[in-house]
């Protein structure tokens, strides 16, 4: 059995290898011009008013970061129900469904996530406005989601025939405190983990000419103030570690960053306290340093660490300390890798070569997305817009456009990215 995976594996290899050495934008027009790719083309044309249904049921059940399970349900049985006999829901909480190809192909991975940004208890119905559909996630990820029910079922109805085996993945965990959990879970302990070839997700509502082929790395600290606390009039005059922290906010908002490679920083949330007229014992603040060179992170999360130490020394020095001193303790929270798939790579040149069979410019641009668990580990990989367009990411007022015409193109431009890289019988 290990001698004939390890020759499937093989042919794997050496086949991705001789599609992916071909002219990206032949092999593009040769998929393009098969006629069953052309009619899974027209299927999602004549399915489209499915697909908005099913971005607003999708969107409709609260999906709240590590709270995703009722989702990923839902979403398992619109996979079985748009043509997909392999689904299961892993232990991690990622829903996996295989479609099979004939078996000479590599093993593309196509995912989009479940959860959302928001916390539990938001407002997540959506209101429809013309063409927009408003709603907390409705692109950032519930367009996603439908868009990858919508190629499934265009590919059955059309009986498109891949070499390759295409695994449709809704997973856990991409967004804020998810960490890429199920991304990581993929990648380093799922049942498919050695196999993955090529990987692209699905995420955000955008016309499809820009591929993030840049894993933008990240860390994120929950750094924790302490001191003794005490009787806001009576203990007064105590260090407090309410300023500690304010001084380590304004410290860190004087560091310098440079614009090339793009550095960040942020003061995401704060917390602590008991009441109004009491002196904190204990106050926190999560914080998010982001760069695109892990040279310059690792440099701004030193930085950033040398700061809230100074401001806890200058609150120990301003105040008194005979109940005892503000100690700061900073833990990491969040770290998301960093890394490239390379804009001359065959999978780009594949994905760029799409975009163009679209009349549009394709561009590259980093961005902090499930990809970049597979580009740190060397797994050709790249992230792409669900098509049409949105804005308000993040925001209780987002929106998307389903404006018919260009909602499908993205789409199709989608479904001909994937059906590249796993090959068209």
């Amino acid at each position: 059995m290990r001698i004939a995976s390890s020759l499937t594996l093989a042919c794997w290899i050496v086949c991705a290898s001789t599609a992916l050495a071909q002219d990206p934008q032949a092999v593009v027009d040769r998929v393009s011009n098969q006629t069953a790719v052309r009619n899974a083309q027209q299927f999602i044309d004549t399915d489209h008013d499915r697909i908005v249904r099913e971005i607003i049921a999708i969107n409709e059940i609260p999906a709240p970061p590590f709270k995703e399970a009722d989702r990923a349900r839902a979403f398992a049985q619109m996979l079985r129900e748009s043509g997909l006999a392999n689904v299961e829901i892993d232990p991690e909480g990622n829903v996996l469904g295989l479609r099979k190809g004939t078996g000479s192909g590599p093993l593309v991975a196509v995912a989009a996530h479940l959860d959302t940004v928001f916390p539990e208890g938001t407002d997540v119905r959506v209101r429809r406005e013309g063409n927009r559909l408003l709603g907390p996630g409705v692109g950032d990820n519930s367009r996603s989601l439908a868009v990858m029910l919508a190629i499934v079922r265009a590919l059955e109805s059309a009986n498109v025939q891949t070499t390759g085996d295409i695994l449709f993945v809704g997973d856990v965990g991409e967004e804020g405190p998810g960490d890429l959990r199920g991304m990581r879970y993929l990648f380093q302990k799922g049942r498919y983990k050695d196999r993955i070839r090529m990987f692209i997700s699905i995420d955000g509502a955008g016309n499809g000419s820009d591929i993030v082929n840049g894993a933008l790395g990240s860390r994120r600290y929950r750094v924790t103030f302490r001191g003794p606390g005490g009787h806001s009039y009576g203990a007064f005059g105590l260090v407090n570690p309410t300023y500690a922290l304010a001084k380590a906010m304004d410290r860190l908002s004087k560091v310098s960053v440079p614009s090339t490679p793009r550095t960040t920083y942020n003061v995401g949330v704060i917390g602590g306290g008991t009441s109004v007229n009491s002196i904190p014992n204990e106050v926190w603040m999560d914080v998010d340093l982001r760069s695109e060179s892990p040279q310059q992170l690792n440099k701004l999360a030193e930085e950033f660490i040398k700061q809230a130490r100074a401001a806890a020394d200058d609150e120990n020095k301003a105040r008194s300390t005979n109940q005892g001193r503000i100690e700061v303790d900073a833990k990491v929270i969040g770290e998301r890798p960093s890394g490239i798939t390379p804009a001359d790579s065959p999978i780009a040149r594949l994905a760029a070569a799409a975009v163009s069979k679209f009349g549009l410019l394709p561009t590259f641009s980093v961005g902090s997305t499930d990809a970049n668990i597979p580009i740190s580990l060397g797994v050709p990989a790249l992230t792409i817009d669900s098509g049409g367009s949105g804005g308000r990411a993040h925001a209780l007022d987002e929106w998307v456009n389903v404006e018919k015409g260009s909602s499908v193109r993205g789409i199709n431009l989608v479904m001909t990215t994937v059906l590249a890289l796993a090959g068209v019988q």
